[in-house]
């Protein structure tokens, strides 16, 4: 099971007309947030694969240089605070970064998230019963605290992204928000989690 993993800045690879040769063994896309949404729009009418998203701090209402209004992208599924099954795999979401400033859409205190968190547990536990196991791939905005963030606010992980693979046991862990230039950590085992930075993306065998 291969999956497109997006993030973060559009890519000129993928923002092509060779995106369907390039991806041509892919079965899955996602995407980790602050991504235009016609780009995002692209790649899915392009590939026309199962594809799942959380939203970015920066994500907001895109109007086209054709005059059309774009509230999200269209053809993709939000998996925030929700699971679902597809192609064998169970994924959920949760969006967003740590609160930095009093307006800004997509963030969320520690507190906060929390709570958003535990919306996701009636879920995961049906998926225990039925499954028998919570979650494969938990996609999201912000990395965990004290893995692959920042010192800034805005960049600070959460901690009850520590908890929740703790608790749920997620093979993955992808997230964005932390842009890696160079030689950056993006790869990191917590406990049964492999948490990925994909900046600016990655292919991943899941």
């Amino acid at each position: 099971m291969k999956a497109l993993v997006v993030t973060d800045k559009v890519v000129d690879a993928i923002y092509s007309p060779l995106i369907s040769e390039r991806f041509n063994d892919i079965d899955m896309v996602l995407a980790c947030g602050d991504l235009p949404f016609s780009y995002m729009e692209f790649i899915v009418s392009s590939l026309n694969l199962p594809s799942f998203f959380v939203h970015g701090n920066h994500d907001c209402t895109e109007h086209t240089a054709g005059g059309c209004v774009l509230y999200g992208p269209g053809g993709w599924v939000d998996l925030d605070r929700r699971t679902v099954r597809s192609n064998g795999l169970i994924l959920g979401g949760l969006e967003g970064c740590m609160r930095y400033n009093a307006s800004g859409r997509h963030q969320y205190t520690e507190t906060q998230m929390v709570l958003r968190t535990w919306r996701m547990v009636p879920s995961l536990l049906l998926n225990r019963a039925l499954h028998g196991r919570y979650i494969d791939v938990l996609i999201t905005h912000s990395p965990p605290k004290g893995i692959h963030d920042g010192t800034d606010r805005a960049h600070r992980g959460f901690k009850v992204f520590l908890s929740f693979m703790e608790r749920f046991r997620p093979r993955y862990l992808l997230h964005g928000h932390t842009h890696l230039y160079g030689r950056g950590e993006w790869q990191s085992q917590h406990l049964d989690t492999q948490v990925i930075n994909v900046f600016p993306y990655r292919v991943i065998e899941l």
